[in-house]
């Protein structure tokens, strides 16, 4: 299983934390798929608190977390 952590407006209609089987989403694009979250979209993505890139492998135990732009003061 994988962690996947989302943050801020991407939590609209979704799941703060789910537990996802890793062999349905193999990289972070995956997941964004699935959850129609476009990459472009995506300020910070990090898998077990490092920066990372979509295409990341994913391997069981993974942590995924997932942050739109931040605004403010």
């Amino acid at each position: 299983m994988i962690e996947i952590r989302l943050f801020a407006h991407f939590r609209n209609g979704r799941e703060k934390i789910s537990f996802q089987p890793v062999e349905d989403f193999p990289t972070p694009a995956h997941i964004l798929k699935h959850l129609e979250i476009e990459q472009k979209k995506v300020a910070i993505l990090l898998v077990n608190g490092f920066h990372s890139k979509f295409d990341h492998p994913l391997k069981e135990g993974d942590i995924v977390a997932i942050f739109p732009p931040v605004a403010g003061g």
